[in-house]
């Protein structure tokens, strides 16, 4: 039996019952290497992901003590014009109206996601579909 490269061998010269009978063995090998793959690309992905997520984080964090800054410079800003209780004020009311918009906007995205066909329950019926049909 001679083999080539990559331990691939050469199977001119097998016989077709030998190449049927191998087909059970192939068939498991590439399960078996399609699943370790899956297996490596899951763990690549996770890991990606959990980066991704701590840097995610990181920024939302900075990004949370942030605002209050902004919120002081723009009531000093205003403070200019303004007593400094009436612009505190002003900046806590426009940010509630500014949550209001962004959380009404939100509910609506989360509305269009009940609309939508799970394509999981597709795939549930066309199984139910081929189930009956037997």
């Amino acid at each position: 039996m001679e083999t080539r490269r990559r331990g691939f061998r050469d199977r001119a010269d097998d016989s077709l019952l030998t190449l049927l009978g191998e087909i059970p063995e192939l068939i498991r090998n590439l399960v078996i290497a399609e699943v370790d793959a899956a297996k490596k690309w899951l763990a690549r992905t996770a890991k990606d992901g959990g980066w991704g997520a701590l840097w995610v984080f990181a920024a939302l964090f900075v990004l949370f003590w942030s605002v209050p800054v902004l919120g002081t410079f723009v009531i000093a800003g205003l403070s200019s014009w303004w007593p400094v209780w009436l612009s505190a004020l002003v900046v806590f009311f426009a940010m509630l109206i500014v949550t209001a918009v962004l959380a009404w906007l939100g509910i609506l995205r989360f509305r269009k996601i009940g609309e939508r066909k799970n394509p999981v329950q597709s795939i549930a019926q066309d199984v139910k579909e081929v189930r009956d049909e037997l």
